[in-house]
């Protein structure tokens, strides 16, 4: 065994005993640090959400949400396409994620906002994107906070929304419901063109992608693309 992996198993062992999976909710104090650090280092969390950041596919000229944006692994990966602005309502998140961006953010890619996602307001005009990445079942009213930020993105505008389900005993078809219930979330919120995609980790991450109506070409709005 390596001095990495002796390392990683002392940090383990510390955060089991000092907080445990309550700390991936909320991030606080040195425990919060540590959760923070088995986040942006675990392997599987780190191809979680550069996967994700690749399915929703940024041009140069894109603007990018992330709302639990965690100690800034996703937009790493998003902040090489485009501009990125990541919200997170853990103090000890915000400085993780500025830590690992810090490049990023000195260029102009990257912004960071330490705010819950609920009522969430940030007016330097829309995006074209949206993400969250095992996220969404830690917030109040979903339904409301995805129409809130539909209100941030352009017509036309997409999101992913990710989940790798945590649970004792979590299998493929577990995976499967968390993406059935996504979609149904992003159905009642107004996204359409919904698809699934898979991330064959056990167990497998589910990542739902949707899409505004785009007004130009929607002919509730009377108008067309001409």
């Amino acid at each position: 065994m390596d001095i990495k992996q002796r390392a990683g198993g002392r940090i383990m062992r510390f955060w089991g005993r000092h907080g445990g999976v309550a700390q991936f909710h909320r991030p606080t104090g040195a425990v919060g640090h540590v959760a923070g650090w088995v986040m942006g280092r675990r392997s599987s969390n780190v191809a979680r959400n550069r996967w994700a950041a690749r399915l929703l596919d940024i041009q140069p000229t894109e603007r990018v949400l992330e709302l639990g944006c965690g100690p800034g692994v996703a937009i790493a990966a998003l902040a090489t396409r485009g501009t990125v602005v990541g919200v997170d309502h853990s103090a000890v998140m915000i400085r993780q994620a500025a830590r690992r961006n810090r490049a990023a953010i000195r260029a102009g890619r990257v912004r960071l906002i330490h705010a819950p996602v609920a009522g969430l307001s940030i007016g330097d005009g829309p995006f074209d994107a949206a993400l969250a990445v095992n996220t969404v079942g830690m917030w109040p009213d979903r339904i409301a906070r995805l129409r809130e930020i539909a209100g941030l993105l352009r017509p036309g505008g997409r999101i992913a929304l990710v989940s790798q389900p945590r649970c004792p005993g979590a299998t493929a078809a577990t995976s499967a419901e968390a993406a059935a219930e996504l979609s149904g979330m992003l159905t009642e919120a107004g996204f359409g063109r919904l698809r699934t995609e898979m991330l064959d980790l056990d167990p497998p991450v589910a990542c739902v992608l949707g899409y505004l109506p785009d007004v130009a070409h929607d002919p509730s709005h009377g108008l067309s693309s001409s």
